[in-house]
């Protein structure tokens, strides 16, 4: 298995619009973050978490010629806004793709694609195929088992997932312990991590440090990162043994 980070920013990406912070002008390109998400290959399937507002861009600049599924974590704009632009994949595979999420983000869905559900519906529209998450139970796309990890960004229910050795956990601020439970026995886990100051539905780095260290999992990954948080090889050299700032197009193999 091969995990792909399209993506490793917050939901306004870096650079942010009209700053001239040292982050927003570096020219490390680990610096540029697009709104998180990441690609999930083997041999049997070929899945995206979340497709934000960089949807298109990330699917081109990683080369994913084939896309099986879309797994949601929530209805936030910068996790699902690009899912029109799966057009191209029903085109050239004549069918419809898969679409994972819990009833109340395809609220969301059905709320900001109100034209993709719609009957009679109109030609070249996107085609999806919904399909159920119970945060309590875990599904299988072509032969791939998720577990969904329950987490609270603020009151809205998130879900994390891990599959198999890996975890994948963003906008989180709190997580029950018998979700993190959940984590046990992963060698590498992804955390967000906006920035070090408080904030009312994310961790900060040192919360995220915090969680991480407590769970002992070998290798972390720090994502969802906003440009507050401070230039990327300054912070990741700081970091804890074993723990990384995650950035775009870091791949990660299993």
């Amino acid at each position: 298995m091969k995990i792909t980070f399209l993506g490793t920013g917050t939901s306004q990406g870096i650079p942010f619009i009209g700053c001239g912070c040292p982050v927003c002008t570096s020219d490390n390109k680990k610096d540029n973050r697009l709104r998180a998400a990441i690609w999930v290959e083997t041999p049997e399937a070929s899945i995206v978490i979340d497709s934000g507002p960089d949807f298109r861009y990330q699917m081109l600049r990683a080369k994913v010629h084939k896309l099986d599924a879309i797994v949601f974590t929530h209805g936030h704009k910068d996790h699902i806004a690009g899912l029109d632009d799966i057009r191209p994949y029903n085109f050239f595979t004549n069918k419809p793709v898969q679409v994972y999420a819990t009833e109340e983000t395809q609220e969301a869905l059905r709320r900001e694609y109100s034209y993709i559900f719609t009957y009679p519906t109109y030609p070249g529209i996107p085609q999806v195929v919904i399909n159920t998450i119970n945060g309590d139970e875990p599904f299988t796309i072509n032969g791939l088992t998720i577990t969904p990890i329950r987490v609270l960004h603020y009151h809205l229910e998130v879900l994390g997932f891990r599959i198999g050795d890996f975890t994948y956990i963003t906008d989180a601020k709190t997580i029950a312990p018998e979700e993190l439970a959940k984590t046990k026995g992963s060698k590498t886990i992804v955390l967000n991590a906006l920035r070090h100051e408080p904030h009312i539905s994310h961790y900060t780095l040192s919360e995220a440090i915090a969680v991480a260290s407590d769970l002992n999992i070998e290798n972390t990954y720090f994502t969802h990162i906003s440009h507050q948080l401070g230039l990327h090889d300054v912070i990741d050299g700081g970091l804890p043994p074993g723990m990384h700032l995650a950035y775009d197009g870091l791949e990660l193999n299993f």
